[in-house]
């Protein structure tokens, strides 16, 4: 399979060596600047580039026929234009804030999680994320994800907001440490317990390998797909 690597930092070779090792060739590593360059080469793009150029990307592969698995958060703006956009060309598209197998089991447990607590008004949820310093946006996809899964499955809540709360408000705290990965952590306190669960990744790994498991399900395939989708979970 060819690959375009749309964002070539420190994911990008990442997932570079884990596609090239499983037999895959990377004809395309684009970085933030680059213009010109003809997609079509590919077979698959997989965007880790930034949140300013992320919908370009995504927009040339959709433009050109090429499935693309995106990866880079902060952009979702302009999410529903990908959306118009992949069904208008008949594309493919996967959008995953993360793509750890490790990550989506856990967007599942927390959905779980929350229901089970929607009646026990008695227990506060609120959540804290820690990346590394390089990492551009606060609070993480992930972060984003986990609140909104709460918010779908547990009618005490209805928003979130960084660093502080309000009624019906989860709290995300946002921290930015040297080389983490990726720690996020979701409490349920109470006056007497605290309930918590979290998920912390080593490295980059996890991340990567599903960036390229994902690129391999969605070539030959039409439509718009989650990670659910991908791993047949949820």
């Amino acid at each position: 399979m060819n690959i375009a690597l749309l964002g070539y930092g420190r994911m990008g070779q990442t997932i570079e060596k884990i596609a090239v090792n499983r037999g895959h060739n990377i004809v395309l590593r684009i970085d933030k600047d680059d213009e010109g360059y003809d997609i079509t080469k590919a077979d698959v793009a997989i965007d880790f580039s930034i949140p300013s150029v992320a919908f370009k990307n995504i927009s040339n592969c959709l433009n050109n026929n090429v499935p693309v698995v995106s990866g880079t958060t902060g952009w979702l703006a302009d999410y529903d234009k990908a959306i118009a956009l992949c069904k208008e060309k008949n594309g493919a598209f996967i959008y995953a804030s993360n793509f750890s197998l490790g990550v989506n089991i856990f967007f599942e447990l927390n959905k779980v999680l929350a229901k089970m607590m929607g009646n026990l008004e008695q227990y506060n949820v609120s959540m804290e994320e820690i990346h590394h310093t390089k990492k551009l946006d606060a609070p993480s996809g992930t972060a984003i994800t986990l609140a909104e899964g709460i918010i779908e499955n547990n009618k005490n809540y209805n928003a979130w907001k960084l660093d502080e709360g309000a009624e019906k408000t989860i709290p995300v705290v946002a921290k930015r440490i040297e080389d983490v990965p990726g720690t996020h952590t979701v409490n349920y306190k109470s006056d007497v317990d605290t309930i918590t669960i979290e998920h912390i990744a080593h490295n980059r790994q996890g991340f990567a390998l599903g960036a390229v498991v994902a690129a391999e399900w969605l070539v030959g395939k039409h439509g718009i797909f989650s990670m659910n989708d991908v791993l047949n979970i949820g």
